[in-house]
C-alpha cells in the first residue's frame, strides 16, 4: 500500500501537523491502495501563508517567465503521462485505457491549450478610440483555494492550476480525499518544473474540513469549486463572511433531444456517452428524449446498446467501464435505480445489483429505463452513474420545454439532420453549452453552465479571466 502521508507547501513535501490518516480504497477490489493524512487548520493555515507571501514576486514576474514554467509543466506532464493514467485508474476505477487517454490526456491538453490562450491574451488594453486615457488593466485575483473533484481529476485540476499560475495568482489545492494521488503526482510535476516556492501547494482533507477552512480563510481571495450543487451552496455561504470570488462549476441532468429525422446512430451514440466514465460525468446525457415516431425504435436500440457495455475491473485493458468510485456512490445509484422501478418506470436493460460474475467490486449495471416522465426522480436526480432515463415527446415545443426544466443547466445534446431546427433548439435551451449531433465542442471552449449548475467558465480565455481582476485607470496617457 502506498504511502502518501504528505503534503506540499512552500515548495516542500511535509508532514502533517496532526495524525489523521485515511485509506485510499481501490474501487475495483475494495481493498485500500494507499494511505493519505488529513489536513488540520495548521496545515491549511501553513498552505494560505505560503500561497500569500509568494503572490508579490510571483504575480511581478514577467508573463514570459511565468509561461515558460507552464511550458516545462508540460513536458514533464507529456513526459510521465503514463504514471498519471496508472494513479487515476487505482483511485476513481477508470479502466485503463480510458485513464491513459481521457483522462490524463484531458490535463496535458488543457495545460497546452492554456498555453495557446496566454499568448494572444492581452493583460493591458485601451478602453477605446474615444478615451485615449483610459486603460483596462487585467490583474491576478490572488491567493485562490482549489476544490476538486474524483470523477476527472486531472480535468479539473489542470483547469483550474494552470490558468490560476499563468496569470499571476498562487493556490492552495484540495484535491477529493476519495481519489488524491494523481493530485499528489501533480504536485510532483510542479515541483520538477521548479515553479516557486509557495505559488501552488497542496492538502488533503474533506469538505467539512480542509474545504471548509480554505472557502472561510480571510487571506483566500478566491475559491474555485467543482462538485455537488449541494457543497456549491454551502461552499458559497461559508465564502459570503469575507466577499471573496467564487466560481463554481456543480452538477447537470443533461437532455439529449433526439427528433425523428435524426442520423441513425444517434441513440447509440446517446448511449455510449451516458455510460463514458461509467456514467460518472456532470455533463453526461442522462435524459434521453426522443420524438414519439421513433420511440419504440429507439428503446429497443437503447436496450441492445447498454446490454452490450461491458463492465470490468480498472486494470484490464479494453473498452469496458470500470465500478463506480465508493461503496457510498455504490449504494446511492442502487437506491435510485430502486425508486425508479417503485415509481413506474420500465427497466429495459441493466438493473438492480452488480453484473453477473462481478461479487467485489462498486459495479453497476449499465441500466435504461423507458417510459420516464419528467416528475420522476431519476429523472430529477443526478444519479452518476451508467443510468439513463428515456422520455417520449410530441413536439419541438415540448421538447424545449421537457428539457429545460430542471435545476440544472449544464450540457443538453441535439440530434436532428435539419439544420435550421438544430440552431433554433440551441438557442431556446437553457444550458452553458449545447452539443449537436455527435459533434464534440472545440479545443478552449468554455465549459460551465445555467442555473443549479454553476456561475463560472472554465478552459481557453475564459479560464485565464476566471482568475483575473479588471481595472480601470484614467489618466494612463498624457499626449
Amino acid at each position: 500500500m502506498l504511502d502518501k502521508r504528505k503534503f506540499y507547501i512552500n515548495g516542500q513535501w511535509v508532514s502533517p501537523a496532526k495524525e489523521n490518516d485515511l485509506d485510499v480504497i481501490n474501487p475495483s477490489t475494495e481493498e485500500a491502495c494507499a494511505v493519505i493524512s488529513l489536513g488540520s487548520q495548521a496545515d491549511t493555515d501553513a498552505a494560505v501563508k505560503a500561497a500569500k507571501d509568494a503572490f508579490i514576486p510571483w504575480s511581478e514576474r514577467s508573463a514570459e517567465e511565468r509561461i515558460g514554467y507552464i511550458e516545462k509543466l508540460a513536458e514533464i506532464y507529456k513526459a510521465r503521462s503514463a504514471e498519471m493514467g496508472e494513479a487515476i485508474s487505482m483511485e476513481m476505477g477508470a479502466p485503463i485505457s480510458l485513464a491513459q487517454t481521457a483522462q490524463s490526456g484531458s490535463g496535458y491538453a488543457h495545460i497546452k491549450n492554456f498555453i495557446r490562450a496566454f499568448k494572444s491574451f492581452e493583460f493591458d488594453r485601451e478602453l477605446g478610440a474615444h478615451a485615449p486615457n483610459d486603460q483596462i488593466l487585467y490583474e491576478p485575483v490572488g491567493v485562490c483555494g482549489l476544490i476538486t473533484p474524483w470523477n476527472w481529476p486531472m480535468n479539473q485540476v489542470t483547469l483550474k492550476a494552470v490558468p490560476a499560475m499563468a496569470v499571476g495568482c498562487t493556490v492552495v489545492l484540495k484535491p477529493s480525499e476519495i481519489a488524491p494521488l494523481s493530485s499528489l503526482l501533480f504536485a510532483e510535476f510542479v515541483d520538477e518544473a521548479g515553479i516557486p516556492a509557495g505559488v501552488f501547494n497542496l492538502v488533503n482533507g474533506d469538505g467539512m474540513g480542509v474545504g471548509s477552512q480554505l472557502s472561510g480563510h480571510k487571506d483566500v481571495d478566491m475559491i474555485s469549486f467543482t462538485g455537488s450543487t449541494r457543497a456549491g451552496i454551502a461552499i458559497s455561504k461559508n465564502a459570503a463572511d469575507t466577499v471573496k470570488r467564487v466560481a463554481l462549476e456543480l452538477g447537470g441532468k443533461g437532455a439529449n433531444v433526439v427528433f425523428a429525422d435524426a442520423d441513425e446512430k444517434a441513440v447509440k451514440r446517446g448511449i455510449i456517452q451516458c455510460m463514458n466514465n461509467t456514467g460518472q460525468s456532470c455533463n453526461a446525457p442522462t435524459r434521453m428524449l426522443v420524438e414519439r415516431s421513433i420511440y419504440d425504435k429507439a428503446v429497443d436500440i437503447a436496450a441492445e446498446v447498454a446490454a452490450g457495455v461491458a463492465v470490468g475491473p480498472s486494470a484490464e485493458e479494453g473498452r469496458h467501464i470500470g465500478p463506480v468510485v465508493s461503496e457510498a456512490q455504490f449504494n446511492k445509484i442502487q437506491g435510485l435505480i430502486e425508486k425508479g422501478i417503485s415509481e413506474g418506470a420500465r427497466v429495459v436493460a441493466g438493473g438492480l445489483g452488480r453484473p453477473e460474475g462481478l461479487e467485489k467490486g462498486y459495479f453497476v449495471r449499465p441500466t435504461v429505463f423507458a417510459d420516464v416522465n419528467n416528475e420522476m426522480t431519476i429523472a430529477r436526480e443526478e444519479i452518476f452513474g451508467p443510468v439513463l432515463a428515456m422520455i417520449p415527446f410530441d413536439t419541438e415545443e415540448e421538447a424545449v420545454e421537457i428539457a429545460n426544466d430542471t435545476v440544472y443547466g449544464l450540457t443538453n445534446y441535439v440530434q436532428t439532420t435539419d439544420m435550421d431546427k438544430a440552431r433554433r433548439v440551441a438557442r431556446r435551451l437553457r444550458s452553458g453549452m449545447v452539443e449537436m449531433n455527435g459533434q464534440m465542442r472545440g479545443a478552449g471552449a468554455p465549459f460551465g453552465g445555467y442555473k443549479q449548475s454553476g456561475n463560472g467558465r472554465e478552459g481557453g480565455v475564459w479560464g485565464l479571466e476566471d482568475f483575473l481582476e479588471v481595472k480601470s485607470v484614467s489618466g494612463w496617457s498624457n499626449n
